[in-house]
């Protein structure tokens, strides 16, 4: 017999679960809001921060934190290499040449336990430069000397501390490279394929919204809905502000869902009148904003600080800028909001995350070894980003991270959409079903920026040049 109480909690929740679909059509969710989970490699499940023994993160991480950090990286890599077809086991009953086509990968600690040599082995763990000019491969079992002097390297910019399938022999303690690859990058599809519908996102949702029908009917239907992204929105340049009202007027017939602004906000960074003029930059834009009603009412603002806007200095995840600061904005702007960085949007069934870091630049400059096709970059760049699963997979002395933080940081299961702002030429690449775009900086590209349809999950090129 079910009890009336029961099935009261029933229908409650049925009817609750249908309100709570109209809150989740847009989400903005801050860095330092994003659930933690930690993988279990003895249950295969990713678990919440609450089933582990870790502790709540904190700013000032300890050392455990500092070593957990890349074990987390690499234990996500690691289940993610061992699933694709190419490393999964065969089955006994299998056709004896088709395991012949699989690789095995293999820890450090089995080839520091050979005095003979081994032949052919493939190995996942990170580059580091244990000695000056010497390159070691390191794993959570051990660490071994590299020689790179054969190495060929496919696709990707790599760098230290970014993680990678070496190939190559193993002789008198030191690993011969022939080939260097990336861990192969794994379909959001796939992921929740194993691991269900685990909101690994964030967001007021309990389960991840790719699973909700009525979400994506509306996503579909809401053919209106854009987002424009733009980046170095340098609001102390009367051109920018110019520009501004020029772009306003062109959208205020039809407005669009969001505008995305991207730091930096200031041309010229620091100095001790930056926070003042900052806030008479932002009152110019909100009284730009206010002569256009339609846009003010209809459209949200989102701000996303860049690494030279007032804040505590370049570590990530940055948080948003000061309250203070943005005090008048948010009066006579109320659709806006000061978030970090990065940062997560999800809308309907989409999730998006943004990134506004000059990444392109740090990555070519601290690569290993330097791509033979220099024209493409951009590919090179997106290809890491997504198989490294890391928004920034570099030493931690190019680009400091909280370390208990660094979670914020993951692109994992990979995203509908990656906007990595940078100042390096606008680009639009898709990798793994991931739109990946840069809107380039606004006042040195000639004031171009893009536009996203979510309906159809288009991105339009957009300038503003000669208007």
């Amino acid at each position: 017999m079910i009890e009336q109480s029961t099935v009261e909690a029933a229908v409650q929740e049925c009817s609750q679960a249908s309100d709570e679909t109209i809150e989740n059509v847009f989400n903005i969710i801050g860095a330092f809001d994003i659930p933690r989970y930690i993988y279990n490699s003895e249950r295969k499940k990713f678990l919440p921060l609450s089933m582990t023994n870790f502790p709540v993160p904190n700013l000032f991480g300890t050392a455990r934190d500092k070593a957990e950090l890349f074990r987390e990286r690499y234990s996500i890599l690691q289940q993610r290499t061992h699933r694709h077809e190419l490393f999964t086991p065969s089955a006994v009953v299998a056709h004896p040449d088709d395991s012949k086509s699989k690789f095995q990968l293999k820890t450090i600690e089995t080839l520091l336990g050979n005095t003979a040599k081994v032949r052919e082995v493939i190995v996942l763990g990170m580059i580091t430069q244990l000695k000056e000019g010497k390159f070691f491969l390191e794993d959570p079992t051990g660490v071994v000397q590299l020689d790179l002097s054969k190495a060929q390297f496919h696709s990707g910019l790599y760098t230290e501390s970014c993680f990678v399938l070496a190939e190559g022999w193993y002789e008198d303690e030191v690993f011969h490279v022939n080939a260097f690859g990336f861990p192969p990058t794994e379909p959001s599809a796939t992921t929740r394929a194993f691991y269900g519908n685990v909101n690994f996102f964030g967001g007021p949702s309990s389960a991840s919204v790719k699973a909700s029908a009525k979400l994506k009917q509306l996503e579909d239907e809401n053919e209106d809905a854009m987002f424009v992204f733009l980046s170095d929105v340098w609001l102390d340049q009367a051109e920018v502000l110019e520009k501004l009202h020029t772009m306003f007027s062109g959208y205020s017939s039809a407005p669009p869902t969001c505008f995305f602004f991207c730091g930096n906000f200031s041309s010229a960074p620091y100095g001790k009148n930056q926070i003042q003029s900052l806030k008479g930059s932002l009152k110019a834009l909100a009284d730009i904003i206010c002569e256009y009603p339609s846009i003010h009412k209809s459209s949200r603002f989102v701000f996303v600080p860049g690494p030279e806007d007032p804040g505590p200095g370049s570590i990530l995840p940055r948080p948003p800028l000061a309250e203070n600061i943005t005090q008048e904005f948010r009066q006579l702007v109320p659709f806006s909001v000061f978030t970090t960085n990065p940062c997560r949007i999800q809308y309907c069934t989409q999730e998006i995350i943004i990134f506004r870091e000059d990444l392109v630049n740090k990555m070519c400059r601290n690569c290993v070894r330097f791509p033979a096709s220099n024209m493409d970059i951009p590919n090179h760049f997106v290809k890491t980003i997504l198989s490294q699963g890391h928004l920034t997979p570099l030493p931690l002395y190019v680009s400091p991270v909280y370390w208990a933080y660094d979670y914020a940081l993951r692109v994992y299961p990979v995203p509908d959409m990656l906007i990595i702002a940078d100042k390096y030429d606008p680009f639009t690449v898709t990798n793994t079903d991931c739109l990946c775009i840069n809107p380039g900086s606004f006042p040195r590209s000639g004031f171009s920026f893009k536009v996203f349809y979510p309906s159809n999950k288009t991105v339009e090129d957009s300038k503003l040049q000669g208007l």
